[in-house]
């Protein structure tokens, strides 16, 4: 069986492939202002990002006058990170961690938030626990979540029905879009949660166009097109990705326009 610590490193190694500043850029408008909307960040509260990616949430949370740390397994992320943050002239405090393990002290921040980020570590429970443990009394627990019946939730599964299952104790990433599982994960934590949906706009030409640039770009596709192609797989995958992006393609002007489905979850820490 995959130990965690060789799972980790291979979670590590699938968001430093390819060019996931390019996949975040098109995830840089209405999530994380769906989720900052509904938490008021001021100024010289303590923030932070877990599983920052480059900063989409971080910068926008420094913007607002946070002492703000992004955190991510990959630091690599952080070159461009650290290039967005000079550009728009505020200071983040960027940090390799885990965020199953976050280091940290107890009731460390006033506000613990995570967009697309949380989800991909690969203990659920353990990662809740983290972000509930760090979080102050009487601050916010804030989560943007791929859901399992959106479009990113359709394209794992039909990743997963290629790849090899996960070790067990290992969950999958689109259950932190579901109510239910979100509200189990934080059960006995004393964070008192509230949902809200929202939907990211992916804009292409095509759905070819687009399946070629998640194959380049976006670590999950990308790795997972290096190892079906090994195995004479991939094209196979890959027409039932275009199947299903040319179903849900809500253009009708020959271009492509699909709407990514999210879950916004903004839990208060009783004080």
């Amino acid at each position: 069986m995959t130990t965690l610590v060789d799972l980790k490193k291979a979670h590590r190694a699938t968001w430093a492939a390819g060019d996931y500043a390019a996949v975040a850029r098109h995830i840089d408008e209405a999530p994380p202002r769906d989720l900052l909307d509904r938490i008021e960040i001021r100024s010289g509260q303590d923030v932070l990002d877990v599983a920052t990616g480059t900063g989409n949430v971080a910068l926008r949370a420094a913007a607002a006058g946070g002492r703000v740390v992004g955190l991510d397994l990959t630091p690599e992320l952080f070159v461009t990170a650290r290039r967005r943050a000079a550009e728009q002239g505020v200071a983040v405090e960027w940090l390799e961690g885990d965020a199953e393990e976050l280091p940290f002290a107890d009731a460390s921040f006033d506000h613990v938030l995570s967009v697309f980020g949380v989800q991909f570590a690969p203990r659920h429970e353990a990662a809740a626990a983290e972000m509930a443990r760090v979080c102050r009394p009487g601050g916010n627990v804030g989560l943007v979540n791929w859901t399992p019946v959106g479009l990113i939730g359709e394209l794992f599964t039909i990743l997963s029905g290629y790849l090899p299952a996960p070790p067990d104790y290992a969950s999958s990433p689109p259950l932190w879009g579901s109510e239910a599982h979100v509200e189990s994960l934080f059960a006995g934590t004393d964070v008192k949660l509230e949902f809200t949906y929202g939907s990211n706009p992916w804009r292409f030409a095509s759905a070819e166009e687009w399946v070629a640039f998640l194959e380049t770009n976006y670590g999950p596709t990308l790795k997972a097109r290096e190892r079906l192609s090994a195995e004479g797989r991939w094209e196979e995958c890959r027409g039932e990705i275009v199947a299903l992006v040319e179903r849900r393609n809500a253009a009708g002007d020959g271009s492509l326009l699909l709407w990514a489905e999210y879950l916004v979850t903004v839990g208060r820490k009783a004080g």
